[in-house]
């Protein structure tokens, strides 16, 4: 008889833990759906390139791991990492405005948006873009254009208007007018001929002014 085999003692598995991964313009966040983590036990490394975190898996003898050779540089002073009942969410900040295609590896992604330096060393507001001044330059020009190409306004037009009434007008019209002019000081212009060819055209200044004769 042979001798007897020992039967191989069966394999612990360990829980599978997923993670993944979302971006904004300045981090990069890394979400491990590890629950009821203790914080004080939950340990996170943060390098130029890298990433490391680890904890016990609750509930078990097992202790879960995270290593990831990051795709880009990070900002290893200005990471967080926050651990609720659900989750361990790490926030990466990045150290350039990159768009991040992948997570591990060698990123190839071109500077697309550039994160405002402010952003980067937490101090200071962001700079308003240059262009806001320049459209508004080129707003005022093009109101000053339109100023300049416009007909004229208040008494050149009105004068305007009086001298296309005379040279278009009927003897009567005109007579009207001038009579009215010259009776009234320039204070009455009427092309009405048969109220204003009945009588003398008083005086009628402006409210507020009283009309003198030279040689008073």
């Amino acid at each position: 008889m042979g001798e007897p085999h020992e039967t191989p003692a069966p394999e612990v598995l360990k829980p599978k833990i997923k993670h993944d991964w979302y971006q904004t313009d300045a981090l990069v966040v890394v979400t491990i759906l590890l629950k009821n983590a203790q914080s004080d036990k939950v340990k996170v490394v943060y390098g130029e390139r890298s990433l490391s975190v680890s904890s016990p898996i609750p509930n078990s003898e097992s202790e879960y791991s995270l290593e990831i050779e990051l795709a880009h540089e990070i900002v290893p002073s200005m990471c967080t990492h926050v651990v609720s009942p659900s989750k361990i969410e790490v926030k990466l900040r990045k150290k350039e405005g990159l768009r991040w295609n992948l997570l591990e590896g060698e990123g190839r992604e071109e500077k697309i948006k550039a994160i405002p330096q402010a952003v980067i060393d937490a101090s200071g507001p962001q700079q308003p873009p240059k262009l806001f001044k320049k459209d508004w330059d080129q707003i005022e020009k093009a109101i000053k254009k339109e100023e300049e190409e416009e007909k004229p306004q208040g008494d050149a037009a009105l004068n305007a208007l009086f001298q296309k009434i005379y040279g278009e007008g009927s003897d009567e019209v005109r007579r009207a007018m001038n009579k009215s002019f010259v009776e009234s000081g320039g204070t009455v212009l009427s092309t009405n001929w048969n109220q204003v060819g009945k009588e003398k055209v008083e005086v009628k200044p402006p409210d507020g002014l009283e009309f003198k004769k030279w040689d008073d």
